[in-house]
């Protein structure tokens, strides 16, 4: 008898339900999020033989139990939230929500849902994905001390700043402003201080550019081959794409990264429009990398672009399609590297 055990993880437990393959509860269990949860699941676990672990989430609250459960040789897979609630939601006719009532549904997810991706042993990708996403984290939050900076320097300067924020422009019109008030002085004080955070930021993401250059340097990877596709938006792109496998054909990636657009159909009438579907960081990367095609006049991807307008595109239509483009190209790479690796 085959066991499907869901788990519906948090930060201080995971609850556990194991079914077989008649939907019918065998057993649960709640053990704390302590440094014997493996041992304690594994335990609790050894009586049903042949199992398969289905975790939700494993890349968020699920992610350190997923990684223990495979480094002790089980089998676990994926079970993505909306899936399992959706479960949820049919299978009782209500919303009702509670840990063990997750993990069935989590249980049940898998156990109808044969294509469920596999968890494997964080690797090469995983490391790409911390770096690539604090890349990200420090981008916003240097902008939003950019943007704090801009309103202080307004309220110091008629006119402000320009538009690009340059920490040794913004240093010399400080260090021009007399403040006439206890309250221009405190601006000034101020702003000098979110100077000092925006070049901290400034020194962090070109240390962290170095890191992700030497990473995606070290993975080997040909996906910077296509064009205008530096080290950065191919970490982006490899630590979002995961296993490339996992993709039955371009299509799937396509749909998966956003750049397929949707079809919405009714009585007859077929229309397709933008998909705000997918990995939106993905899509991200895709559309940095269209963008910089466009902008080097004479390359294929500004051709293609030109050639979409003159057949009556707009622009936002034109550079939709060559996102679709670029998407097809970086699928292709990694399914080189894929077939490289495995050689």
């Amino acid at each position: 008898m085959r066991v499907i055990i869901g788990v519906d993880p948090h930060k201080a437990s995971h609850t556990a339900v194991a079914i077989d393959d008649g939907e019918s509860e065998i057993s649960r269990v709640t053990v704390g999020a302590t440094r014997c949860q493996l041992e304690q699941l594994q335990r609790w676990a050894s009586p049903f033989g042949e199992r398969l672990w289905a975790i939700e989430s494993t890349g968020g609250l699920g992610y350190l139990l997923a990684q223990q459960l495979v480094g002790a040789g089980e089998r676990v897979v994926d079970v993505p939230a909306t899936l399992a609630a959706r479960v949820r939601l049919l299978g009782t006719g209500r919303s009702s929500k509670n840990d063990p009532n997750d993990a069935r549904s989590v249980a049940v997810a898998a156990l109808r849902s044969p294509a469920l991706s596999a968890v494997q042993v964080a690797d090469h990708e995983a490391v790409l994905r911390l770096l690539v996403k604090r890349n990200l984290d420090l981008g916003r939050e240097r902008n939003r001390v950019a943007c704090r900076l801009h309103v202080m320097i307004a309220e110091l300067v008629p006119g402000g700043t320009s538009k690009e924020l340059i920490a040794t422009r913004t240093e010399r019109i400080l260090a021009g402003i007399r403040p006439a008030t206890a309250v221009d002085a405190a601006r000034l004080a101020m702003a000098l201080e979110l100077l000092e955070d925006v070049r901290r930021l400034d020194a962090q993401k070109a240390d962290m550019k170095q890191r992700i250059i030497q990473a995606v340097q070290a993975s080997k990877t040909s996906v910077t081959d296509v064009f205008c596709v530096g080290p950065i938006i191919a970490g982006l792109i490899i630590a979002y794409s995961g296993d490339v496998s996992r993709f039955g054909n371009r299509h799937r990636y396509a749909a998966y990264n956003g750049t397929a657009p949707i079809e919405m159909s009714s009585a007859g009438r077929v229309v397709h429009r933008l998909s705000r579907r997918g990995n939106r960081t993905l899509n991200y990367a895709i559309h940095m990398a269209a963008v910089g095609q466009i902008r080097h006049p004479g390359s294929d991807g500004r051709d293609f672009y030109d050639r979409k307008i003159t057949e009556g595109k707009t622009k936002r239509e034109a550079l939709r399609a060559l996102k679709r483009r670029v998407s097809d190209a970086v699928y292709h790479q990694l399914l080189v590297d894929a077939e490289r690796r495995q050689a």
